[in-house]
């Protein structure tokens, strides 16, 4: 028989369902039951995108009702979350508990990309004795990628110190320790390994042995298992778009029993948990105001289902931020962005076309400003986008 049709909005409702931006959750009172919803929301979401250091505070702010950024950092010093290279060869604040496993997971992702950037470079460098080389460094002591590239310099002279570095960060798990990324505190971005930070033991090989690719497809059926909780319904192009990683077929033909297929309104297949929420497209979505770099808006091949093509060439600045959007009936309608000097606070918002109602935006933006900056005024501005 054919397969059910999902159209637009039907799509952007499971996805702002399973990102925990159509209902959102209020923490617990208690600081145990806080903590675990923390993670247990970070876990959910595979990870927060975590290029730069505090969106993923406006993330969890986002999608928890109550959140506070002392939710989130002590977790940071803890050592029960950490921030790692993971999908898309990108930086994510993952927990404790799935931060290898999911390393080793998309490891391809990590090799594959520093071949491609720096493979000339590093011609004739042993990737075994190079992660050897650069794991006894950052173990002594943590180290900027700078650091790391002028000490391996000394072992590997006629090879670029900033190509060295990079081949360390994609054959060892690097975390990026405290006080980087800790709310109300600064500090370089410092590297030593997960299994250091973490108190685990570490593999023998610069990669993952290889898998059976019986066992490699099982491994990875469960994570696309996760990301369709998160992300789905999604196509495999999709899949392929979040995470990074190719050949992905065989993965969704071991998982197809179990799953339920949809088509988009292009004909595309999609693949979905039989138990995943569906709302329906005319439920209502309400005003969010999305982090920067939020994987809400990176992580399909098609983004359409939440912002349109047009809109997205605007999210691509000369600076390389990925700015934070606004969420208007389910939909990027705009961009946000944050000032702050010693007395106020400004929230200056840039809607992409008119509204009828801009009251709900504002409240929303008090709301950020009262989580982000409650010892100073605030100030809510529109503004035309440039």
């Amino acid at each position: 028989m054919p397969s059910e049709v999902l159209g637009l909005r039907a799509l952007n409702r499971a996805l702002l369902s399973r990102q925990r931006l159509l209902d959102r959750a209020d923490l617990p009172d208690d600081a145990d039951g806080r903590r675990a919803a923390v993670i247990g929301t970070i876990e959910h979401l595979v990870g927060l995108q975590a290029q730069a250091p505090f969106p993923p505070y406006y993330g969890l702010w986002s999608r928890l009702g109550g959140f506070r950024p002392e939710d989130l950092a002590p977790l940071l010093t803890d050592r029960s979350v950490v921030r790692i290279a993971l999908m898309r060869g990108t930086i994510h604040l993952v927990s404790a508990r799935d931060c290898l496993p999911l390393r080793h997971q998309l490891q391809p992702v990590l090799e594959r990309g520093v071949r491609g950037t720096f493979g000339r470079q590093l011609a004739g460098v042993d990737p075994g004795a190079l992660a050897a080389a650069g794991r006894e460094l950052v173990e002594s002591a943590p180290m900027t990628f700078s650091q790391l590239g002028e000490a391996l310099a000394e072992r590997w002279p006629d090879h670029p110190p900033a190509a060295l570095a990079q081949g360390v960060r994609a054959l060892v798990p690097l975390v990026q320790v405290p006080p980087r990324a800790v709310w109300g505190r600064s500090g370089q971005s410092l590297h030593t390994s997960a299994e250091r930070w973490l108190g685990q033991p570490a593999r023998a090989a610069a990669s993952p042995p290889a898998r059976p690719a019986r066992a490699r497809v099982q491994s990875l059926a469960g994570l696309m298992t996760r990301y369709l909780a998160a992300f789905g319904p999604a196509t495999a192009r999709d899949m392929a778009a979040w995470s990074g990683l190719t050949g992905l077929r065989p993965v969704l033909e071991e998982l197809r029993p179990s799953l339920v297929t949809f088509t988009d309104e292009q004909g595309a297949e999609l693949f979905d948990l039989p138990s995943a929420p569906r709302p329906g497209g005319d439920v209502i979505a309400p005003v969010r105001l999305v982090a920067e770099f939020d994987n809400l808006v990176l992580s399909h091949a098609d983004r359409t289902r939440v912002v349109s093509a047009e809109n997205l060439k605007r999210f691509y600045t000369i600076n390389g931020i990925f700015p934070g959007s606004v969420l208007i009936d389910g939909f990027v309608a705009g961009l946000w962005r944050l000032a702050r000097n010693k007395s106020t606070a400004t929230l200056t918002i840039e809607l992409f076309g008119p509204q009828t109602d801009l009251d709900p935006v504002v409240d929303e933006a008090e709301r950020m400003l009262g989580f982000c900056a409650p010892d100073v005024s605030h100030d809510v501005r529109f503004a035309a986008i440039g």
